[in-house]
């Protein structure tokens, strides 16, 4: 055990000591253009009516916070308990996010205003998704009660309570081969195929319409990680990719009944993947603070991106440039462009020659921070215990 004096240390190890110090020295730096909140980032989602400029972010501090890429825009209030995921509706005018109070809460994403709270989950919601069936905008929430709900917007009704995990539902994701956005806001579909993944290293199918909902092979979950699935995320070509606890990122090919047929091995829990479709790349992100950028065709590491200074919690991309949000409580920027990249690959390189040579390291990118309130040490204890649950 350490003898420090300092209070702010007693009871802690050696090892958990050098670890707040490397976090410490490691926060000054402003790779990826930083915005910094005052609360930890759970999730983020990008925001339709500004694309490629705005994002959605869920936070420990129980607000979900609009964010322009390089400073904070707008804050919607409402819950006291840390908000976990967020979710948009088809025409773009509401914002919905899961919470630890076991609801779902909703504004008026133009003028704030609060809207239903959809309750009927037993623990955390863990993830959100929404979709228009037959003129219809529902709600599909998964839960660390392992349960799946399927809500009525308008009334806040459940239509449907699916089970079928054994543990916390942690990802949905839409297939986009059964639901067209444009044709659906034109009442185009009447039911839509759906992906969830949990604690419990399931995959699961389920095709759910206003009147009925069903899981499809049941008996035959998909069984492609070891352990926890974090996120699921389609690409152009409807094939799934998948990010786990087991450290590994996996393209689920649709041609081959979601088997695997590539394996990224990212090094760490890994809790977000996205994909460039124009560069042709897979970008993975989690425990380890790296943002990994990969070649899709030959699984090889292109670049990694050093900035975040704890967990990185979700990706976003607009075209060639990638939106990373963590536990550090920052919104970071970075260029997939082969040309930057090579740029930042020199800097780094020559940032290392002058740390070796007892150099400073003075990064001339700037800072934004954002107040907000943060958790209590008790919540901040809780909220580290639930991410290791998840696991």
């Amino acid at each position: 055990m350490s003898t420090s004096k300092d209070p702010d240390h007693f009871f802690q190890s050696t090892h958990s000591l050098a670890e707040s110090e490397r976090k410490s020295l490691k926060s000054k730096n402003k790779n990826g253009s930083p915005v910094r909140l005052r609360s930890k980032i759970l999730a983020v989602t990008a925001d339709p009516s500004c694309p490629g400029n705005a994002i959605f972010v869920a936070t420990s501090g129980g607000n979900v916070i609009r964010v322009m890429t390089d400073e904070k825009d707008a804050t919607y209030k409402g819950p006291t308990t840390p908000v976990t995921c967020i979710a948009i509706s088809p025409d773009g005018q509401k914002l919905f996010a899961g919470c630890w109070d076991k609801t779902i809460w909703s504004w008026s994403v133009a003028d704030r205003r609060q809207l239903l709270r959809y309750r009927g989950h037993t623990d955390f919601v863990k993830c959100v998704v929404t979709v228009r069936l037959s003129l219809n905008d529902v709600i599909v929430s998964g839960g660390a009660d392992a349960s799946i709900v399927v809500w009525d917007v308008k009334t806040g009704k459940r239509i449907h309570v699916l089970k079928g995990h054994t543990r916390g539902v942690l990802g949905l994701a839409i297939d986009p081969l059964t639901y067209d956005t444009d044709d659906n806001l034109k009442d185009a579909s009447k039911d839509v195929t759906i992906f969830s993944a949990g604690s419990d290293r399931e995959i699961r199918r389920w095709r759910i319409g206003l009147d009925k909902a069903e899981q499809l092979d049941a008996e035959q979950p998909i069984l492609a990680h070891e352990t926890s699935v974090y996120a699921l995320r389609f690409d152009a070509d409807g094939d799934l990719w998948t990010a786990s606890a087991d450290g590994t990122t996996k393209c689920l090919s649709r041609s081959h009944e979601f088997q695997p047929d590539a394996t990224i091995k990212h090094g760490d829990y890994v809790r977000a993947v996205a994909i460039d479709e124009i560069g042709g790349r897979i970008v993975t992100a989690g425990r380890s603070e790296d943002i990994k950028i990969w070649d899709r065709g030959s699984g090889n590491l292109v670049h990694v991106f050093d900035g975040h200074f704890d967990e990185v919690s979700g990706l976003v991309l607009f075209e060639q440039r990638c939106v990373s949000v963590g536990i550090d409580c920052t919104v970071r920027t970075w260029s997939l462009k082969t040309e930057d990249m090579q740029n930042a690959r020199r800097k780094q390189e020559v940032d290392q020659q002058r740390r070796i040579a007892g150099e400073d390291v003075v990064d001339d990118q700037h800072t934004k921070t954002v107040a907000q309130g943060g958790l209590t040490e008790e919540e901040e204890q809780e909220l580290a215990e639930l991410m290791q649950n998840d696991e």
